[in-house]
């Protein structure tokens, strides 16, 4: 490039500055009032690298706790904290000049310091009203709320008359009945319901692990069930977290009975099958067990066609190869019956005007 390419320098294009005044200099730093916030789900002093940027680079740094948790974490990286939260309008002076308070805030996240500090820019009272910035300094991870749900069961476990002293023993009449209550929401397709439900059989795990931390001789944790299932769940799935693979959910299921049948190493296809589940469930689930095992035995069979002549034997051997039959054509004898059931209450209703 030439001369020639630049403008001649003339009085137009120069900047006007009056004899005597200094050249313009940097812009002035901002004034900045930040709102920090942490989660008490998170450990203290696991905070996020731009937290710990404006705590460390912070002209002043206030909170309203005196035994804020973070507190002595701060303390251990050299920030100095203030105890005790001055008002809206004294924060704001604070910050004039480009400097920066930083407010460590509580769990509530300091609404009502949040309202004065709204009340007094809307005023138009403030001058030089300095950048509000809200800063989360750590996040909840999914599933934080489980540990609120176990500090939630822990103080029911030990302040409640009655839970302090259940067994058990004592709840597993709740766990068939919440466990009923979830099935009628999702054959009922209620997602409100759902929910709901969903958390009333979770207090049952929750509360059967808390009971169990107080055994004498064989105490656990919630912790210690998270843990089993983690394990179980990562051995059933070695095409997921190994080196098998699986193209169907049918391959998945082969996969699944392999491992669990070489974990608990049974020796009979009959092993596992609980008792006490209803009647058709149970039968089912064994007439499922021999078909997929390859075992030819035959179903139990009645020549009497029930009632008095019958008898209780009669009607089990035909109920039991109706759940049979059903099983092999890939039928919840439980779900049909409910369903045939509800429509059988619903005539009965309609009949009754």
């Amino acid at each position: 490039m030439s001369d020639d390419d630049f403008p001649e320098f003339s009085p137009e294009f120069s900047p006007e500055v009056s004899p005597g005044s200094a050249p313009a200099g940097p812009p002035a730093p901002a004034s900045r009032l930040v709102l920090l916030t942490t989660s008490h789900r998170v450990a203290p002093g696991m905070l996020t690298w731009p937290a710990w940027q404006a705590l460390r680079g912070a002209d002043r740094v206030v909170t309203r706790l005196p035994d804020h948790p973070q507190l002595p974490y701060l303390k251990e990286a050299g920030v100095e904290v203030e105890h005790g939260l001055p008002p809206a309008a004294e924060l704001v002076a604070a910050c004039a000049g480009g400097r920066t308070v930083v407010v460590l805030a509580a769990d509530d996240g300091e609404p009502e310091l949040t309202r004065e500090l709204a009340a007094l820019a809307a005023s138009g009272r403030a001058c030089g009203m300095p950048e509000l910035e809200l800063l989360p300094g750590s996040y909840d991870l999914p599933g934080a709320r489980l540990l609120d749900l176990v500090q939630v069961m822990d103080r029911i476990r030990a302040e409640c008359p009655w839970a302090s002293v259940c067994t058990s023993a004592d709840l597993a009449k709740y766990g068939v009945e919440e466990t009923y209550e979830l099935l009628e929401a999702i054959e009922a397709g209620d997602r409100a319901g759902l929910r709901e439900e969903l958390g009333d059989v979770l207090l049952q795990v929750v509360f059967h692990a808390r009971i169990a931390e107080d055994d004498p001789q064989e105490p656990f944790s919630i912790d210690d069930v998270a843990g089993t299932l983690i394990e179980k769940l990562i051995r059933r799935h070695p095409h997921v977290f190994g080196d098998e693979r699986a193209e169907t959910p049918e391959d998945v299921r082969r996969l699944w009975l392999r491992v669990k049948a070489q974990e608990k190493e049974r020796t009979s296809v009959t092993d596992g099958v609980p008792l006490s589940q209803p009647g058709l469930a149970l039968a089912a689930k064994l007439a499922g067990r021999a078909r997929r095992a390859g075992l030819d035995v035959p179903l139990p069979s009645s020549g009497k066609e029930g009632g008095e002549e019958g008898g209780e034997t009669g009607f089990g051997e035909r109920l039991l190869a109706l759940a049979a039959e059903a099983e092999a054509a890939g039928v919840d004898p439980e779900t049909a019956l409910r369903t045939a059931a509800r429509e059988y209450r619903d005539a009965i209703r309609a009949a009754e005007g």
